[in-house]
């Protein structure tokens, strides 16, 4: 079943359950994005590159209006909600509309070992980085997006996690990006510590092995 939905174009991937501010400046969004505002209502995000937009994007809904300029540029606070994909683009509106159908996950739930490893590599990863970062919920049917949500991957790969229609595959693939990035922590550390020694290992001389 298709409907029609208002797009956002931006040079961003949202996740379903993530929380992104935006400043919308532009006549047109500020139509798209204040009128879902004021209803309710949900617009769709997909990411803009230089192909065009990407196929699937992320239902957004206005969580919270932070600022209403005098001009009426507004600073808002949306969340991420269903997956849709783009059937065929509208025209009609100011802003750029398309014929979208809901992008489900299939039936191939997340392994309860696969969610705990995933969730030791991040609290692995929270801690190298000092950040300040809740915890998602273990059980969660979106466990995946929720961590994905909560680290800085970058655009093309969370487009590639957004579609994904597996819940096991893609916290598979959550987690081994997670362990990239300890990894990647954790030989830089190493690397800064070499290099505080002008970049030399230091022997163990033979009594201190003994």
């Amino acid at each position: 079943m298709t409907e029609e939905l208002g797009l956002f174009p931006l040079g961003l991937v949202l996740l379903p359950t993530e929380r992104i501010p935006l400043h919308v400046f532009e006549p047109r969004y500020k139509e798209l994005v204040g009128g879902c505002a004021e209803s309710g209502g949900e617009f769709g995000i997909v990411l803009e590159h230089e192909e065009g937009i990407a196929p699937v994007g992320t239902r957004a809904a206005v969580t919270r209006v932070l600022q209403t300029l005098p001009d009426s540029r507004m600073n808002v606070v949306v969340e991420g909600r269903g997956r849709f994909r783009i059937v065929e683009e509208t025209a009609g509106r100011s802003y750029r509309t398309a014929e979208v159908e809901p992008v489900e996950d299939d039936d191939d739930p997340i392994d309860a070992a696969d969610a705990t490893a995933a969730l030791e590599l991040f609290r692995k990863l929270v801690a190298l980085t000092g950040s300040s970062v809740e915890e998602p919920d273990p059980d969660s049917s979106l466990l995946g997006f929720e961590l994905a949500a909560r680290v800085d991957f970058g655009d093309e790969l969370k487009q590639e996690l957004l579609e994904l229609r597996s819940p096991r595959e893609r916290l598979e693939r959550v987690t081994e990006l997670l362990g990239r990035a300890v990894e990647a922590i954790e030989l830089e550390a190493d690397l800064r510590e070499r290099a505080s020694g002008n970049g030399k290992v230091t022997p163990l001389r033979p009594d201190e092995g003994l």
